[in-house]
């Protein structure tokens, strides 16, 4: 029941016909999928239903299984955890987006029991939790050869459902392990296919996050609030302000006295590393990050601080946005999402350019 499974093809919608030209957005669909007894699988169906082509980023959408938090999944009104992977992408490439024509839709089935901790079993209620402006985006004008439709937003009337699920009170529990051993302080480091280079390679960047993660917190722990701050975090507010220093506290704390495992298996190129955020400190290293510097943006360095925030024991952090230029805007239209989101932080610690 708690695999990970995701299929999705792109449909043309006939049943749409004219209307769908005079319409300017997308339509989101969610329903339990047919027979479901009890293994919390839903179908996702995405619809154009513009009048013009739009490239839609996979990583937004579950075509490709989950590598966000990118449904709310409640129970009685209280949100359920996500324990699925969290990803560190590059920043989006031609082959990162689907095409969808006017009134084609894309379509998915996913089994939300494998990434949100629904083990108490019974009846949840779901929505999909990304804006149209997150989903639909420009790809490379190079590569695009047509513009994309301005999506103004969702049509969500059908983008809620409810599902059951059947009580797994034995699944997720990597974490209470963990829990167990939190009295254990060692900052050590252990291998899972990893070249000796590769070795060294991590133990270099993981002093130079240490380094990164003291800078931040004594930054913090000063009472600073200057461009630094409020470029990555937004106009100053006192409440934000301590989450985020307590974050670096965390952060620091758990890069230079926590046992990590290192796993170097992933080769994808388009992602630096992810995570699973009940389960600290393990660290899958992809492509992207041995192609890294050690150090400034974007870097092994970086992408360590970044990791580790996303831990729940650490900051719980999410990925609300991807690269600089999408954290300081995020700092700008949503302080509270940019205090949320790993990126911010990483960027915020790497500070280049240096900002005061």
């Amino acid at each position: 029941m708690h695999k990970l499974f995701a299929g999705f093809a792109v449909f043309a919608v006939g049943m749409l016909g004219s209307a769908a030209v005079h319409s300017a957005g997308l339509e989101i669909a969610l329903s339990p999928s047919a027979g479901n007894s009890g293994d919390g699988t839903i179908e996702y169906r995405l619809i154009n239903q513009s009048g013009t082509s739009v490239h839609v980023l996979r990583w937004q959408t579950p075509v490709d299984g989950l590598t966000n938090d990118l449904f709310s999944v409640r129970q009685n009104g209280e949100e359920v955890a996500y324990v699925g992977p969290l990803y560190k992408r590059v920043a989006p490439r031609p082959e990162d987006f689907v095409e969808l024509k006017p009134g084609e839709s894309l379509d998915a089935k996913v089994d939300l029991s494998a990434s949100y901790d629904m083990r108490k079993g019974g009846l949840y209620e779901v929505s999909y939790a990304r804006e149209a402006r997150e989903v639909v985006q420009e790809v490379m004008a190079a590569d695009r050869g047509g513009a994309t439709a301005a999506v103004t937003g969702f049509d969500m009337r059908r983008g809620t459902t409810s599902v059951y699920a059947d009580a797994s009170p034995d699944v997720f529990d990597e974490d209470n392990s963990f829990r167990a051993q939190v009295g254990i302080l060692a900052a050590t480091n252990s291998y899972v296919s990893c070249s000796t280079t590769r070795k060294s390679q991590l133990v270099t960047a993981r002093n130079s996050s240490v380094t990164y993660a003291s800078n931040s917190r004594n930054y913090l722990t000063a009472g600073n609030t200057g461009s630094r701050y409020t470029w990555w975090f937004g106009t100053y507010n006192s409440s934000r302000y301590a989450t985020v220093r307590t974050h670096f506290n965390n952060i620091y704390s758990a890069l230079s006295s926590q046992p990590f495992t290192f796993n170097c298996s992933c080769s994808d190129s388009g992602t630096y590393a992810y995570v699973y955020p009940t389960q600290p400190y393990k660290v899958y290293l992809c492509g992207a990050f041995w192609a890294a510097p050690n150090t400034g943006t974007d870097s092994r360095a970086g992408t360590l601080v970044h990791e580790t925030s996303h831990f729940n024991v650490v900051a719980g952090t999410q990925d609300n946005g991807y690269g600089q230029t999408a954290a300081h805007n995020l700092a700008v239209s949503n302080p509270a999402k940019a205090v949320a989101n790993a990126d911010n932080h990483e960027y915020f610690a790497e500070n280049t350019p240096a900002r005061n």
